[in-house]
């Protein structure tokens, strides 16, 4: 009988921690197209599902990544703030359960005959002792104030400590996609650099050549002073360059090694040329709603959403009465080697039960603090989506243009590289000045440094639309 109705209590103390006060959570659509601008109807799946090694072929590059990827002190806070979202959980789920604890006592105490005597009747006429010295042994097995949790507070802020912990692990992806993607961007800027400055180091090697003929010529009388003076601004131009050239490495270099957490190693593959890099460019978009799929940003977003709206329900929880109980189960005696015996049990049982009156409208303030953030949640998670949406038709846009833009300027490259044969020929023929060959130089310097930035942005920007669509998420 005694069994069956202690059943039956906790079955409806089951009951009752099962309900929850967390309000109904609505996700808000997208507010964003249904369809990214440029891209065609027929958009095949998304290239978040493409490997970040197949994204990026170059060898030099993969190594970088990858040591990124382990000694990077930024992902390596954020893989740890994962960590302690997780002992946050670990904590407030913990607090759903009952804590028990057992301990063990011996005391050695002394009270007086005339108190002694007192308590149980007895006279005092001083002819016994003076007092009682006497040990006493215990060994208890507590629950200390066990809130059975009626109205889901507890299990609230429970699911709002795992969704918080959730959500930081989709930081931390999120994080490594940003990781890969600035390494991306830090190897093309420092290609960039050591091409350019190739580039100015020959440049500067050929101009120097023609001012010192030029001034040859000058002397000769066969050049005049306007020429000697356009071939020495060559020279200097090419020299001011050269050392903006050398900062830009440097300062590329500094990038590459903070993000990569350690120094380059000199072992590392060989280095793929600008115009040759195997990154792809072409890359499709798939649709909007994938991105609320393949971004951990968004998802992490969410995540904040659903804690927030858990928030509410334990604000709503603390309205109503606590049920907590506090019992002990243990043994008592005064002799050790009897304190296990049947006759020395003891036990205690207090159930307790509270209910809020007047808290200064704190409990109202919290309420209303929980909605507010929820509202905030809201705009964060629609937030999100709008500026990954941007991001992808950035993205697409530069996936439309550089391509064509890039050949372009290979011809103007082409087409000066052309001019100054001409007018090396024609000056040789005494047709031209040589302030023509000269400004045909500059011309074919200008245009092939031109190229070199415009394929690293195309590079940059291919690179951008691969992150802005989740790619790079997984572990290959």
């Amino acid at each position: 009988m005694r069994k069956s109705t202690l059943t039956a209590a906790l079955s409806v103390l089951a009951l009752a921690s099962g309900c929850s006060m967390n309000p109904k959570l609505d996700i808000p659509a997208p507010p964003v197209a249904a369809q990214f601008a440029g891209a065609d109807k027929a958009e095949p799946e998304s290239a978040a599902t493409i490997p970040w090694r197949q994204m990026f072929g170059d060898a030099r590059l993969q190594a970088i990544i990858a040591l990124a990827l382990e000694n990077n002190r930024d992902l390596r806070v954020t893989t740890l703030n994962v960590e302690a979202a997780r002992s946050q959980f670990r904590m407030a789920r913990g607090a759903q359960l009952p804590s028990i604890d057992a301990n063990g006592s011996y005391t050695r105490q002394r009270i007086p005959l005339e108190t002694a005597g007192a308590g149980l009747g007895l006279p005092s006429d001083g002819a016994a002792p003076s007092g009682i010295e006497f040990g006493q042994y215990s060994a208890n097995v507590a629950l200390t104030a066990f809130e059975i949790d009626l109205f889901g507070r507890l299990r609230s802020q429970s699911e709002a400590a795992f969704e918080r912990y959730l959500a930081s692990d989709e930081g931390r992806r999120a994080a490594r996609i940003a990781l890969i993607g600035a390494v991306v961007d830090a190897y093309l800027a420092e290609r960039l650099a050591v091409e350019q400055l190739a580039l100015t180091e020959r440049t500067l090697i050929d101009w120097r050549e023609s001012a010192r003929i030029t001034g040859l010529l000058r002397e000769a009388r066969q050049a005049s002073g306007l020429e000697v003076s356009q071939a020495d601004g060559l020279v200097r131009q090419a020299e001011a360059d050269l050392q903006a050239r050398l900062r830009a490495q440097a300062q590329a270099t500094n990038a590459l090694q903070l993000l990569t957490g350690a120094p380059l190693p000199a072992d590392l593959p060989p280095p793929v040329s600008l115009l040759e890099q195997p990154i792809l460019t072409q890359l499709p978009a798939g649709l909007p709603s994938d991105l609320l799929t393949n971004r951990p940003d968004i998802r992490q977003a969410e995540r904040e959403l659903v804690a927030a709206n858990a928030d509410i329900g334990a604000a709503r929880a603390a309205f109503f009465p606590r049920l907590s109980i506090t019992g002990l189960l243990g043994v008592t005696s005064l002799a050790f080697d009897r304190l296990f015996d049947t006759d020395n049990g003891n036990w205690s049982f207090s159930p307790q039960i509270s209910q809020p009156i007047f808290r200064g409208g704190s409990l109202q303030g919290e309420l209303r603090l929980a909605e507010v953030r929820k509202s905030i949640a809201i705009a964060q998670y629609e937030q999100v989506i709008q500026a990954a949406f941007r991001e992808v038709s950035d993205g697409l846009a530069g996936r439309a243009t550089y391509g064509k833009q890039s050949d372009a300027q290979q011809a103007a490259a082409d087409a000066a590289a052309r001019r100054v044969e001409l007018s090396n020929l024609r000056y040789r023929a005494g047709v031209d000045s040589r302030l023509e060959l000269l400004d045909a130089q500059r011309s074919l310097y200008s245009a092939r440094q031109t190229y070199l930035d415009l394929r690293r942005e195309e590079l940059s920007s291919a690179t951008g639309l691969y992150r802005a669509l989740g790619g790079g998420e997984g572990e290959e």
